[in-house]
């Protein structure tokens, strides 16, 4: 193929050596099969890769980590980014700047030298630049900053045109606009520059009751949200752990509810502010505690070795007593669920307020999200997705519209007017015409699509 005298990285066909490990996912039932992929190591590399796709036809799947894959790109090329590793830690004007494939496990201890904290997940494994893309909730600075994309300096990008852009509020605004928000319908983002902040450490962590006590745990929790300030963060995970080894001897196979907090006070406020929740039920583990920002990862403790799983997500408008009654039916202990895990996140704060420059973020001022996930593989993908839908179906009386896109599955938003619900109507109908403008052949299309007007 001629595209590889003209790129520095590889580009690989199906059945070559190394195809395979170069479509790699976090999950093993959203595999990539494009025609041709190309492991970029530089923006040269990007703007070659795109140029020749649509010189040839080809529609273009971005990935970095692989942690949100929508389709699978058949008939397409595929870029990945993992070869681009440059990081910029500017302390003196508190910003980082780093390439495509950085993850925030490898942003963390870099900052953390200069007393700074970015506005990192609840999952330091998954991309930079895709999980800012597409808004970015930090289960720690979110409630009091807001979303990771508020936070955006700039932005390099390979537009369908093949041209590479510094983009701005300044320079081109309805574009800086929408790609903060709508994720990869415009193009591959080579790089990237935020601000980080002046925070070290945290109180908080996850505690463990039994899955029995759910019903009283999530009514403690509910009653608590509105009586703490936005320097706490918190959610609720309804889990059905694993028999694995990883795990300690309490939690291994167990039916649990986690609860998750992250507080930027003292540890002294902390634990008297979250002590309604300690005593909601009999505690399995407690490991809330003082930690230092780096260890944000110990708050929700998600997987880090990809699995096979389905998952689903949904916002709700409110979390009355009634809803709680209506969980704990679809997921309590008598409920027979199947559900590996379905986390209540509880929102608001600074994820309602716009930011200085606005953006396409599509879940501002929604106040809960529901994201809930069951393991297996495409074998049982029908059984698998009814027992999703039952929950999924069960929160339709509080659930919104719209949705934080971070979380859609390939199963949501599979059609134009689906993903027009997810943005809103207003916020939509932009995009469209930014898409027209920068995309006019939806060239990047292989993700929740905003179809150019």
């Amino acid at each position: 193929m001629a595209l590889r005298q003209f790129v520095a990285g590889p580009v690989l066909e199906p059945g070559e050596e190394g195809y395979e490990a170069e479509c790699a996912t976090f999950n093993l039932t959203c595999g990539f099969r494009p025609a041709v992929v190309v492991g970029a190591t530089s923006e040269l590399d990007v703007r070659t890769a795109v140029r020749f796709a649509v010189r040839h036809g080809l529609p273009v799947a971005v990935k970095s980590a692989a942690h949100q894959v929508v389709s699978p790109a058949q008939g397409g090329l595929l870029i990945t980014t993992q070869r681009m590793q440059r990081i910029t830690v500017n302390a003196e004007e508190r910003t980082v700047r780093v390439e495509a494939g950085v993850r925030w496990r490898d942003v963390l201890p870099r900052t953390a030298e200069s007393g700074l904290a970015p506005l990192v997940g609840s999952a330091p494994d998954v991309g930079v630049v895709g999980y800012t893309l597409g808004g970015g909730q930090s289960p720690l600075l979110g409630r009091t900053l807001g979303y990771a994309a508020d936070h955006v300096r700039w932005l390099n990008m390979v537009t369908a045109d093949g041209e590479l852009r510094r983009v701005t509020s300044r320079s081109e605004p309805d574009l800086f606009w929408a790609v903060l928000g709508c994720k990869g319908n415009f193009g591959v983002v080579t790089e990237i520059e935020f601000e980080v902040f002046p925070v070290s450490r945290f109180y908080g962590g996850g505690i463990y009751f039994p899955g029995e006590y759910l019903a009283q745990v999530l009514d403690a929790w509910r009653v608590w949200l509105p009586t703490v300030g936005e320097e706490m963060t918190s959610s609720i995970s309804i889990q059905r752990l694993p028999d694995v080894p990883v795990l300690p001897e309490p939690l291994r196979g167990a039916f649990v509810v986690h609860l998750r907090v992250g507080y930027l006070g003292s540890a002294d406020d902390g634990a008297e502010l979250i002590a309604p929740l300690r005593a909601a039920a009999p505690v399995l583990i407690d490991l809330v505690g003082e930690k230092p920002f780096t260890a944000i990862g110990e708050i929700h403790r998600d997987p880090v070795d990809p699995m096979p799983y389905f998952d689903r997500s949904v916002c709700l408008e409110e979390f009355t007593e009634k809803t709680t009654q209506v969980l704990v039916e679809l997921t309590g202990p008598e409920s027979g669920c199947a559900l590996a895990s379905v986390e209540i996140r509880a929102l608001g704060g600074a994820f309602d307020r716009e930011p200085a420059v606005p953006n396409a973020v599509s879940s501002r001022g929604l106040p809960y999200l529901v994201f809930s996930v069951v393991r297996g593989g495409p074998d049982e993908a029908e059984t698998l997705r009814a027992e999703l839908a039952k929950v999924v179906d069960g929160l339709a009386p509080w659930a919104a519209q719209r949705n934080m896109v971070n979380f859609l599955s390939p199963d949501e938003a599979t059609d134009c007017e689906a993903v027009r619900a997810v943005y809103g109507a207003e916020r939509f109908d932009r995009l469209a015409e930014v898409k027209k403008r920068y995309d006019p052949a939806n060239v990047f299309r292989f993700n929740h699509n905003v179809a150019p007007a």
